[in-house]
């Protein structure tokens, strides 16, 4: 038999008018309808008058979802637009969308962190009532039920062009150097300072304004329990001070910091008796154990260094936890043979974090900040939704931008664990991933007794995800 050429009598016809691109759009949209952040918007951006004008807060929230779908600039959010034109028939045209990011100064940036924050504990209070509650952390097999999870990293955005505020970074590279914070609970990017790119890494002023505005996000209750994680960024008095005083008679907080090893810490470490070391544990209970030179197994080890390092000056109960592996040793550390971190808390060690089993011991602070790597991942899915390129030369555009941009992450966060909370496989999948599964899906619209229809493609994997998502969609209760 011969064979057929896949391009055998194959022709091309532009001729169907119902055909729907990306149509996980209408996810992304139908969330942020529900959840009133799109009314919300519309009352918080200015707005005009006359017969042309488009609502600003609609327009920002297509914005956001032209982001989340691979929108780099808003010339390319424009054209997205052509895609959905059955399901959204006026495209918000690239002038239009620059307009409304224009107009997000000062003062209307800090009304739409307001709504962000309303609408944020609409989407807790679902979370809430949802199958299974709300999210919380486990580390060590323990569930840190209770606590909300706040992590703190900066990163860099590279630039090509004199953009303002782009500088030389600390890494030698070029561009602009934010900061933020996300909630580890949901993934929600909570706050994002943009930064010159020469700014220092451990700038105490930028990480208090950083640590305001994302607690001003959080919707926590009385009585609330909150735990901060950064890396070796706090390393200085006035930071760990600061963090010691956002407790409250009504809010417990906990932190867990990196710490920058001198001299007085190589002299205490050195103190240390061997049985005092005790192995470390993975995030799933395990011993953590890496190969040797020699092939032989070695398992990482903490020791507690409180009461050996002078901490005189530093916040009154703060502990140290020094942990050692055999790998990238120092001139100090292959004379031991180990390479330290060390980690410093305010978590006691007889009480722990309420609530949680063993929390205060040694190896469970180490898992417990071993953990905050996972902000990783957070910083590299929102530079791939808008973060990873600034598009204009104007800091206040950028600024905005940054905001758009958080509107999309907040999108994409609450669409997967209000609607896919059961799909595992979507629920924690990477931006391109989501985009490819999802998000960019063809459909076509139908219309008949007066309802419309959006048809997928029955032999697509993840139709019956899309529809069942849906179905939750109009299940949701409307928003105050």
């Amino acid at each position: 038999m011969k064979s057929t050429r896949w391009d055998h009598r194959l022709g091309v016809r532009a001729d169907d008018r119902n055909l729907v691109g990306h149509a996980g759009v209408v996810l992304l949209r139908k969330i942020a309808d529900k959840t009133g952040l799109t009314t919300a918007l519309a009352r918080a951006l200015p707005q005009g008058t006359g017969p042309g004008w488009r609502d600003r807060g609609e327009a920002l929230v297509m914005l956001a979802c032209a982001i989340m779908l691979g929108a780099t600039n808003v010339l390319e959010a424009e054209q997205l637009q052509h895609h959905w034109r059955r399901l959204f028939p006026r495209p918000i045209s690239d002038s239009t969308l620059r307009r409304a990011l224009e107009a997000i100064d000062g003062p209307v940036a800090a009304r739409v962190e307001r709504v962000r924050a309303a609408i944020r504990r609409v989407v807790w209070t679902m979370l809430a009532l949802r199958p299974g509650g709300f999210p919380w952390i486990s580390v060590c097999g323990r569930e840190l039920a209770g606590w909300y999870v706040l992590d703190l990293d900066a990163t860099i955005v590279t630039c090509s062009s004199r953009k303002e505020g782009a500088a030389g970074t600390f890494k030698g590279s070029y561009g602009h150097h934010p900061l933020g914070a996300w909630v580890a609970n949901t993934r929600e990017c909570a706050a994002m300072l943009l930064r010159c790119g020469n700014a220092a890494a451990n700038d105490v002023a930028d990480h208090k304004s950083v640590l305001a505005a994302a607690l001003r996000q959080l919707p926590l209750p009385i009585w609330s329990k909150l735990l901060i994680r950064i890396d070796s960024a706090a390393f200085s008095h006035a930071l760990l001070e600061h963090l010691q005083a956002l407790t409250t008679s009504r809010r417990r907080v906990r932190w867990v910091t990196g710490w920058a090893i001198n001299t007085a810490d190589e002299r205490a470490i050195a103190l240390l008796p061997e049985q005092v070391w005790t192995c470390a544990l993975r995030q799933d209970g395990q011993v953590h154990e890496i190969k040797g030179p020699d092939g032989e197994w070695l398992s990482y080890q903490v020791a507690e260094l409180t009461g050996v390092r002078d901490l005189t000056g530093w916040p009154e109960g703060m502990r140290l936890i020094v942990r050692r592996d055999a790998k990238k040793l120092t001139a100090f550390e292959k004379r031991t043979g180990w390479r330290y971190q060390i980690i410093a808390t305010n978590i006691p060690a007889h009480h722990g974090l309420s609530g949680v089993p063993a929390s205060g011991q040694m190896w469970f602070v180490d898992a417990l900040y071993r953990d905050h790597a996972e902000v990783e991942d957070r910083v590299k899915a929102i530079k791939r939704v808008g973060l990873a390129l600034l598009p204009s030369k104007s800091w206040q555009l950028n600024a905005a931008w940054i905001l758009a941009a958080a509107l999309a992450a907040d999108l994409d966060a609450w669409m997967r664990l209000l609607l896919l909370h059961d799909e595992p496989e979507l629920a924690g999948a990477e931006p391109e991933t989501i985009r490819m599964k999802l998000y960019h899906l063809p459909a076509r619209l139908t219309a008949h007794a007066r309802r419309r229809t959006l048809h997928l493609d029955r032999t697509w994997p993840w139709a019956a995800a899309f529809a069942t998502a849906w179905q939750r969609t109009t299940e949701l209760p409307a928003a105050p």
